[in-house]
């Protein structure tokens, strides 16, 4: 211990002894010593963190975020549906996506059948049912609009179920309100249950 102090004690004066220029040059390279030490001292706690937070991931559900999600579903040659997502993520198994600002189509013979936009949707990938949440507005082919809280949608073969809030209007000749919509599995005709009220006008245009 002695020796070290004598060997520090030593440099030190003859670091003392150097001229302005040679103190600065010889500060420069002891903190780019310094710089490049810690740097690499990080980097091995970072690199330890991220290994084991992938560890801890396989047993913690984990979520993929994505920028501009698109799914679409197409068999035989038919397709079913299309549905854009602003942003999104998909679960840990990819079996189940969550869409932001959504907008898409359901289709009927390869035709567009009902057109839809929503603050949110959902679509898993084992049952094929898609969910809109929030702020949902699909227009029917014949021109029939509905707004609702929550759109459910299991297959262009069974019914669509609209769930809170529901407003069907068509042009200006009638609208109608219900706490639950249902629409045939063609996209033709709808039901309302629950408080149903419906009003219809006369269209001015036809003589």
């Amino acid at each position: 211990m002695k020796k070290v102090k004598k060997y520090l004690k030593n440099l030190f004066f003859r670091f003392k002894e150097l001229d302005r220029r040679k103190k600065i040059y010889i500060s420069l390279i002891f903190i780019f010593v310094f710089v490049m030490a810690w740097a690499f001292i990080s980097a091995g706690v970072i690199t330890g963190n991220f290994n084991r937070t992938q560890i801890n991931g396989k047993q913690d559900e984990q979520k993929v975020d994505a920028l501009g999600i698109i799914i679409t579903e197409t068999k035989e040659g038919k397709k079913y549906f299309e549905i854009y997502g602003e942003t999104g993520h998909y679960s840990n198994d990819h079996s189940v996506a969550t869409l932001y600002n959504v907008i898409g189509n359901f289709y009927q013979n390869n035709e567009v059948a009902m057109s839809f936009q929503s603050s949110k949707g959902t679509y898993d990938e084992k049952t094929g049912v898609i969910v809109l949440y929030d702020n949902t507005y699909i227009v029917l082919k014949d021109g029939v609009s509905l707004n609702t809280d929550k759109l459910t949608w299991s297959g262009s073969d069974k019914e669509t179920v609209a769930d809170g809030h529901v407003i069907i209007k068509k042009n200006n000749e009638m609208k109608a309100t219900a706490k639950k919509g249902v629409i045939s599995p063609g996209y033709e005709r709808f039901r309302i249950i629950g408080n149903a009220h419906t009003e219809i006008f006369e269209n001015k245009d036809k003589k």
